[in-house]
């Protein structure tokens, strides 16, 4: 195996294996910008080239930090975009830079061009290159792993002989293309240059599609794929044959140039090509060029020089369009008739010469990629995709690997199997707890029934532990044992077992019955001490990982996570080169915008699934998962898993904090800064014995804020208590206590107890100020300033700071010049620690961009000129866009209980008051403005408004403030049931951030919920709302950091709708553009605002090409189904361009349904449209399940759900949520009075009356279901809604199938298979249910049976009527 059959002669020694690392050498060596050495770059095709010369043009870049790339040396590009990586050699100069991103190297006794042959052809070397590299968008092969590569080579001498052999090949084809493109430069002044439309005419051609080819097909065709993969500079012959009407195509004349009009990669539009041929069908997707001039000289030029011009004129994105539109302004110049006609002639004998060299050369590569393949491994492995049980075993051999702790239990595989082995390993870590007894077996039920949990989160409330011990208690006889089950203190070791199971069954249970139950087999789980902790789920590549996370939600409603399973806190996702890792919730609760990949710490993407195990899933990282990165949510009731960032963060504050330094972290606002501040500050006390207290510091106006509230719900199931102080008194017992607490005060109360309430010279005055503090500030650009952060550090001596912001102040943003105290953040806390930017966020979807409009009013002389916005009229203006013009932006295409919420935010309490005293009119019908009857078909009761200010403003306010308040209040308390006085003024502002936040399953109902608040400053900090997604802002322009902080209530992540944080402003348009602009650009470090704000010029045009470019997919809906599957997912990946920019178009208040019209579409053809993109997307993804991609088509988006469909009708999920949250209530909701719950259970049947007109049968299957409810209310407790309907839904189809077999004596095999791919009035399997259909039967039991002749046709059409009216009202919801 280690010898090559195919040899030079005189070499026999076998190939031995060595590291890449001891054969290479990097060469560092880097040029500052005043550098004269030519700059290269390393192009695929084209190997080592001037720069200059590859881009047609020079290119104007920094060059500092370039590498040198010396003759002879090898470099590669360390990025790419698949993992195609490209090593070529510099035979281009004596020696030239290129970029930093180009390692460069040399041999080490090695021959580095036979180096650079291995790399490029062996398909096992390349194989191994594609799981070495990392990343997620672009993937990366580090210089440094790249070394760690082994391959198997010859000895240096054969190594030369190979190399020499295969350069000269090389050489020779060079010079042969030489010649041929020497012509292009020659004389060209003597050429006649004119733009290329006045040279000849263009069209496209017609539809040939896939289905239409085939082997008794005559008319020949040319299909625009083949340009790529069949035909050089001439077609001289064809591959394909159609079957199409002839006149509904294209036929050549034999003078034709096609030129490709779709592709993937813009450089690559060369491959122009002559048809020769008359009477060949030309088909669509290929541009043809009429001309009068020589057509082979035409394609040939056109590859030659215009491959830079054409990728210039490339439109889209993952495909690509390259239109003759804009094609015929390009400047090309031609020599006469006779010089062409020469050249062309020239260029054909030279093709010739290069094809033969080209062939011996091909031929010889497959042999060096035979031996390499024969020596290196088995030639079926290396061509086939890696199968998902080699990707879990390469994962479990990672997991195990050297001194690993993770131990591999391939004997356990049954849950009995399981709850042994747990069983074994309480009792070995309890020997003396138990007295040496074991348990016996009832005693071990009594711990079975402890671990048998009704939610992930309550068993993550158990996991917490009792000073970090998680026990389970035994009654033996009359003494209670208290066991440890996990001890978060021995982290990779003492009493902690590591176990990886795979391939475990999960059995479906006895009493399921239902028609989709059935056994499931797990991947791979790790578990703790017996215990399954991280449940993995893997795909190989030809499926998104996304199949993954659909799988777990299927199990979960399946109710495969009960038992030892119900344990589980961690899920992981990946098919070998995306993973991603989500917290565990019920099948209702999943949703994927909140699954997080993993970064490093300079927030670099690790998605390779072995690098993942690497990063993640190793001991002590993957228990500290669970242990330490954990949270408990407890007014969501939902675990939260902390995302890479901040992990990082927390792990940077504990690393500063062990050697006494101070510092801030930078997480943008929305990135779950809270969050991290309270691991960051839990853990401070946790892991430094040396720190007595960790004080988290607020501003007095942030007390009613979500931070506390959210500080307290994070800590209520921890081992550290939170404690925020009522007054200075008890602030300083907390400080005298021993107790090692979390101290949550403001800024102010510490300050007066420093300066007023501590006496200099007592006992208690020394012991709080040689207390060794950790201060946590939140929004520390503003909570602390200089001059007090000062005064309380001479206090505290042996203080350490910790500030947390998204809106640092830099030099451009300073505090106000005061003496020498500190002006930006830096300066006031120390360096920065970690910093995740805005740009980082939006790059991570951790949060959403901006979509931004300026409606002010424009061309004013004076914007700042305050009494343009003070007017009844200006005023009346903001609230006809907010109420009639923001049907997207608040999210009603959704349907009733799931639209969004605004805030309105004004300058001064009275413009807030003015507002809402004129809502109030409007919706009283007071006013000149009128609600749309758009907007009263979805919500008949909008808009549900409130008001709120400040505690600071509503104390220094007015009596009639004081009085403008109540009145509010009582509004509030009429819309919600409430008792709010104006001394309540903070109990309210809490009610109105946990309504807004919607985090409590009350809030969910459309009669608990709010659309619109008005507020001066309160909300526009320290408040997260994810359903909250737009701003209105009828105030001046901010500062930088408040505009930020503003702009980013409306990005956190929701649903799939809720796509950009809206932002309309009403006033100065050109400074706030101005303000917004330089605020984008100080927040995300520097970077392009080009992926934070989009504006409607931009979507607007980017929607026309998505439009014309799905026109010419598919001019009508009506053409999709005669379409390709090849065709069909061109479609689909183009129509799901095109929605996403529909829906972000629709959002801007500026449009108007009637724009569609010139547009050219409406929008029943989108509806059109999107019925057929449905179909294809079904089709496509039973066409290619399990198939290898091909890499000439467009790789559809599986998950992509539409986003300008309009949901107007009542929502399926709502309901479904609505239900589960009356059988399954949380802690809190279970108090509510019998009359509460009839309300709830009315407001259900009210929205499944309203589904009835849309969907009766789905609707009378959830009448059903509440009938049961009402009878029974603990019928369905604590299991999944969404699977019972579904099961039920599923039992009706089989009902309504086995009555039509009975009925017409059909196979129920082959009418369900008909009934699950029933589409567009076709029934997939028509014939084979004809052929199994038995009409003797049929016959012998019928009284009037009808005639044999008869009986087919009424059998399939009665089945048409089926599937429409019994069976696809089910599948649909």
């Amino acid at each position: 195996m280690g010898k090559p059959k195919i040899r030079f002669k005189g070499y026999e020694d076998a190939w031995e294996q060595r590291k890449l690392g001891e054969m290479i050498k990097e060469y560092k060596e880097t040029v500052d910008s005043d550098c004269i050495l030519p700059v290269l770059t390393s192009s695929k095709t084209e190997g080592v080239i001037l720069q200059e010369e590859h881009f047609g043009r020079k290119q104007q870049h920094d060059i500092t930090g370039y590498n040198i790339l010396p003759r002879n040396y090898c470099t590669y590009r360390n990025r790419s975009d698949g993992v195609d990586f490209t090593f070529n050699i510099n035979k281009c100069c004596d020696k030239g830079i290129i970029s930093k991103f180009y390692p460069v190297f040399s041999g080490n006794n090695s021959d580095v061009f036979f180096i650079s042959l291995l790399l490029n052809n062996s398909d096992e070397i390349v194989q191994e290159i594609a799981y070495t590299c990392t990343g997620t968008g672009q993937k990366v092969l580090s210089f440094l792993d790249l070394q760690k590569m082994k391959i198997k080579v010859p000895n240096f001498e054969e190594q030369k002989k190979i190399a020499a052999y295969f350069d000269h090949l090389d050489h020779l084809i060079t010079l042969h293309q030489r010649k041929c493109y020497r012509f292009i430069d020659i004389a060209l002044d003597a050429w006649e240059q004119r733009k290329l439309d006045s040279w000849g005419t263009f069209y496209y051609g017609r539809s040939c599609p896939k289905w239409s080819v085939t082997e008794d097909a005559t008319i020949p065709c040319i299909r625009y794929g083949e340009l790529y993969t069949k035909f050089g500079a001439k077609i001289d012959r064809v591959y394909s044959y159609t079957n199409m009407p002839p006149e509904n195509l294209r036929f050549s004349k034999g003078t034709e140039v096609l030129i490709p009009r779709v592709g993937e990669d813009p450089m690559d539009y060369n491959h122009c090509t002559w048809l020769s041929m008359p009477d060949v069908a030309i088909g669509e997707m290929i541009s043809v060029f009429n001309t009068d001039n020589n057509p082979l000289f035409t394609a040939t030029m056109f590859n030659a020089t215009l491959q830079n011009e054409f990728a210039m004129r490339v439109e889209g994105g993952s495909v690509t369009n390259l239109y003759f539109e804009k094609l015929k302004n390009i400047e090309v110049s031609f020599p006469s008739i006779q010089e062409q006609e020469k050249i062309a002639a020239y260029f054909e004998n030279l093709d010739h010469l290069i094809t033969l060299h080209q062939h011996k050369l091909f031929c010889a590569k497959n042999v060096m990629k035979y031996i390499t393949t024969d020596i290196n491994t088995p030639k079926k492995e290396a061509i086939m995709a890696e199968l998902e049980s080699v990707i879990e075993q390469k994962l479990i051999e990672q997991l195990i690997y050297g001194d690993s702790q993770w131990t591999y239990r391939e004997d356990l595989k049954t849950e009995a199997d399981l709850w042994k082995n747990f069983r074994y390993i309480l009792e070995q870590n309890n020997k003396e707890r138990l007295n040496g007894e074991p348990l016996s077996d009832a005693e071990f039920e009594q711990v079975k029934n402890q671990l048998q949990f009704s939610s992930f989160y309550k068993a993550g409330e158990w996991l917490v532990g009792e000073n970090g011990k998680v026990m389970v208690h035994v009654q033996r006889d009359t003494e209670r044992l208290h066991l440890v089950v996990m001890n978060h203190e021995h982290i990779a070791g003492g009493s902690s077992v590591y176990e990886v199971i795979n391939q475990y069954n999960a059995l479906k249970m006895d009493e399921d019955s239902s028609v989709n139950a059935r056994d499931r087999r797990f991947d791979v789980t790790l578990m703790i001490n017996g215990l399954p902790m991280i449940h993995i789920e893997l795909k190989n590549k030809q499926h998104s990982y996304m199949d993954g996370f659909w799988q777990i939600k299927k199990y979960i409603g399946e109710g495969k996570f009960t038992g030892i399973f119900s344990a589980v806190q961690m899920f992981v996702i990946s098919n070998g080169v995306d993973t991603k890792y989500f917290s565990a919730a019920s099948d209702s609760e999943l949703n994927p915008k909140f699954i997080s990949g993993w970064l490093d710490k300079e927030n670099n993407a690790v998605s390779d699934y072995l690098v993942f195990a690497k990063s993640v899933l190793r001991i002590p990282e993957a228990h500290e998962m669970i242990a330490r990165y954990t949270v408990l949510d407890e007014e969501a009731k939902r675990l939260i898993l902390l995302r890479p960032y901040q992990i990082h963060a927390i792990e940077a504050i504990r690393d500063a904090s062990k050697t006494g330094k101070s510092g801030f972290v930078w997480h943008t606002t929305g990135s779950g800064k809270t969050l991290t501040s309270y691991k960051a500050t839990r853990n401070l006390l946790m892991d430094i014995p040396a720190i007595d207290k960790a004080i988290f510091l607020i501003d007095r106006k942030d007390l009613d804020t979500q931070t506390t509230m959210a500080f307290q719900a994070y800590a209520n199931n921890d081992l550290i208590d939170v404690d925020e102080t009522d007054n200075v008194f008890d602030l300083k017992k907390k400080l005298k206590s021993d107790d090692r607490q979390v101290i949550v005060t403001t800024i102010q109360k510490l300050q007066r107890l420093i300066t007023r309430k501590l006496q200099e010279g007592t006992p208690e005055y020394h012991k709080i100020k040689n207390l060794k503090i950790a201060f946590v500030v939140d929004e520390c650009h503003r909570a602390v300033t200089p001059g007090t952060k000062r005064e309380i550090e001479r206090f505290f001596g042996n203080s350490l700071w910790y500030g947390f912001t998204g809106t640092p102040r830099f030099a451009e943003n300073p505090y106000p010049q005061m003496g020498d105290l500190p002006r930006t953040t830096q300066e006031l806390y120390g360096d920065c620690l970690h910093k995740y930017t805005i740009q980082n966020a939006i790059h991570d979807n951790a949060v959403l961009g901006f979509q931004v409009e300026h409606n002010g009013p424009k061309n004013k002389k004076d914007e700042t000129d305050s009494n343009l916005y003070v007017t009844e009229s200006h005023m009346l203006k903001v609230l006809e866009v907010i109420l009639n013009k923001s049907y997207y932006k608040l999210g009603f295409q959704n349907g009733k209980g799931k639209t969004y919420e605004g805030l309105l935010t004004t300058s001064s309490i009275q413009l807030a008051q003015k507002y809402y005293d004129l809502l109030k009119m409007v919706k009283e019908g007071k006013t000149t403005l009128k609600i749309d009857e758009k907007i009263k078909q979805v919500l008949p009761d909008f808009p549900k408004f409130a008001i709120t200010y400040s505690v600071t403003e509503n104390e220094e306010g007015s009596h009639v403030n004081q009085q403008k308040m109540q009145e509010s209040l009582d509004d509030y308390n009429k819309m919600f049931g409430t008792k709010y006085e104006i001394s309540q003024i903070q109990g309210y502002n809490g009610n109105l951030n946990k309504r807004l936040a919607r985090k409590d399953a009350k809030y969910k109902s459309r009669n608990e919920q709010l659309d619109l608040v008005i507020v001066v400053d309160r909300l526009l900090t320290g408040f997260d709302a994810p359903c909250l997604s737009t701003i209105f802002i009828d105030r001046p322009p901010m500062g930088p950091h408040d505009l930020i902080q503003a702009f980013s209530r409306t990005n956190r992540i929701y649903d799939k709708n809720k796509v950009y944080g809206q932002i309309v402003t009403f006033q100065a348009p050109k400074l706030f553009k101005e303000s917004v602009d330089n605020a984008v650009r100080l927040y995300s470090a520097g970077s392009t605002q080009t992926a934070l704000l989009a504006d409607w010029k931009e979507v607007e045009s980017a929607f026309r090409k998505s439009l014309k470019a799905l026109r010419i997919s598919a001019e009508t809906p009506e053409e999709v189904p005669g379409m390709s599957i090849k065709e069909k997912k061109i479609f689909v990946k183009l129509f799901q361009d095109f929605d996403k920019f529909f829906a972000q178009l629709k959002s801007f208040t500026q449009y108007e349904d009637n724009m569609l019209a010139g547009y050219g579409i409406t929008e029943d053809e989108y509806t059109d449209y999107a019925g057929q993109y449905l179909n294809a997307k079904e089709e496509i993804k039973e066409d290619t399940d399990g198939q290898i991609d091909d890499p000439g088509v467009p790789v559809v988006d599986e998950d992509y759900e539409l986003m300008a469909y309009s949901h107007t009708k009542i929502d399926y999920e709502y309901i479904i949520n609505l239900i589960q949250n009356i059988v399954s209530p949380d802690e809190e909701s279970q108090d509510v009075t019998q009359e509460q719950k009839q309300k709830q259970m009315d407001e259900v049947k009210q929205y499944v009356e309203e589904l009835r007109k849309d969907n009766p049968k789905v609707a009378e299957i959830m009448t059903t279901l509440i009938g049961e409810i009402e009878q029974d209310v603990n019928k369905y407790k604590g299991q999944s809604i969404l699977n019972i309907v579904e099961n039920m839904k599923q039992e009706c189809i089989e009902k309504v199938v086995t009555d039509f077999c009975i009925t017409w004596y059909t196979s129920k095999d082959d009418v369900m298979y008909a009934a699950m791919h029933y589409r567009n009035g076709e029934i997939p399997n028509e014939s084979a249910i004809k052929e199994t259909a038995n009409f003797t039967s049929y016959k012998e039991v019928q009284e009037r049976a009808i005639p044999k002749f008869k009986y087919y046709t009424m059998m399939i059409a009665e089945l048409r009527k089926t599937l429409d009216e019994e069976i696809k009202p089910l599948m649909n919801h």
